[in-house]
């Protein structure tokens, strides 16, 4: 069967996923951001369902699938108006690098937790003044007899207050170069030397974000996932889910924001016809629609390229679907804020707070441009500009 080709059972798993978000909708997440709360209610349910870890082994609690599934259901779940961005770190992120690379005792601890949802796990790359070059992170670890002291600063990582713990993106000196490489530590967010700062946000978001520092927080041995020297194997593991995760966050708010333009375009009179009758108005919905239609296929070629093991292959498609998704998404809200008019402005529709979350794909977890410059000199064989 052709990979863009949903089966029956991914079918069932979207109709499932649906339902649930529809009993939680959009007015829980608007409450959960007033109220300054995590969306724990809709996390625990859909945890106990099976959803949270339907990309995990099942010997570890998981549903045995891959990203194609759990981007299904973070979709889904926008579609509804309730996305749940941690989907895009705890499972997808920290659950996949554990699962191919962590300890038997790495994955007992934590893979159940992830999966059913009484256990998060936040997600520790970006720093101060890093951004989107990973080669210029400066969070370090050193041994200490059997012990790591990590020591360093990160910022913009979600829902640290919700979290047990954070995967923290660090490097260590390789002994025989002196240089230094990426590994991967599992941090206690209660550790001492663990600080985290609210970062004030525009952004209505239900998880907040934050900026960590880290003074030499002291951590075991088995604190080191994987390999020390296979760091940006492990890292680039993580990554491409993230991508292909947080194309399917775009999808969903695109589709969410489209289906309410639609329901008032075909409701809303103003001279003779309703204002979906106009092409003006129907033309580019149908334009977002084909748009958000691409970048789905291009999310499930992602998919099936990272869940059948080609990593290479996976790469180039999960950044051309992380592009496409971010365009279509910001595309589709726009449009549906200017078919609604002023309505489209107002608290009572709900579609202006998706202006700022829309930008998220844009810029998270990078750039449209580094993609562009991925693309260019990876799949186009261009020289580099950087």
């Amino acid at each position: 069967m052709s990979p863009v080709i949903e089966t029956e059972e991914h079918k069932a798993l979207r109709a499932a996923v649906a339902a649930l978000g529809k009993r939680y909708g959009r007015d829980y997440l608007v409450q959960a951001v007033a109220a300054g709360k995590p969306p724990a209610e809709l996390w625990s349910e859909a945890g106990k369902l099976g959803y949270l870890g339907v990309n995990l082994p099942e010997a570890y609690g998981g549903g045995g699938g891959g990203i194609t599934e759990l981007s299904i259901v973070l979709e889904e779940l926008g579609a509804a108006g309730s996305p749940l961005l941690m989907l895009v770190v705890s499972p997808a992120i920290c659950g996949t690098v554990i699962s191919r690379f962590g300890t038997e005792a790495q994955k007992r601890t934590w893979l159940p937790g992830i999966a059913d949802g009484t256990r998060l796990m936040a997600f520790g790359i970006t720093e101060p003044d890093a951004g989107s070059n990973s080669h210029r992170i400066t969070t370090t670890a050193r041994k200490d007899g059997a012990d790591w002291l990590l020591t360093g600063r990160k910022v913009f990582i979600s829902g640290v207050d919700m979290a047990d713990a954070v995967l923290i993106v660090g490097r260590t000196e390789d002994a025989r170069t002196g240089r230094l490489k990426p590994c991967l530590f599992i941090v206690p967010t209660d550790a001492e030397g663990f600080q985290k700062r609210p970062i004030d946000m525009e952004l209505g978001a239900a998880e907040k974000q934050f900026e960590l520092v880290l003074d030499d927080v002291r951590l075991p041995a088995d604190a080191l996932v994987g390999d020390e020297d296979a760091g940006l194997l492990q890292l680039f593991a993580g990554l491409n889910p993230e991508r292909i995760m947080t194309a399917a966050f775009a999808i969903g708010m695109g589709r969410y924001a489209l289906a309410k333009a639609i329901e008032y375009a075909r409701d809303r009179t103003v001279w003779k016809a309703p204002i979906g009758a106009h092409q003006a108005i129907a033309h580019p919905l149908a334009q977002a629609h084909i748009d958000l239609e691409l970048a789905r296929l291009m999310m499930q070629k992602a998919a099936h390229l990272y869940d059948s093991g080609d990593d290479i292959g996976a790469g180039e498609a999960a950044n051309m679907a992380k592009y496409a998704a971010g365009e279509a998404c910001v595309k589709a809200v726009d449009q549906a804020v200017h078919t609604l008019g002023g309505n489209g402005l107002t608290r009572e529709f709900g579609l202006a707070s998706l202006i700022t979350a829309a930008r998220v794909a844009r810029i998270a977890p990078v750039s449209r441009e580094m993609i562009l410059n991925y693309v260019s000199h990876q799949t186009l064989g261009l020289p580099k500009s950087y």
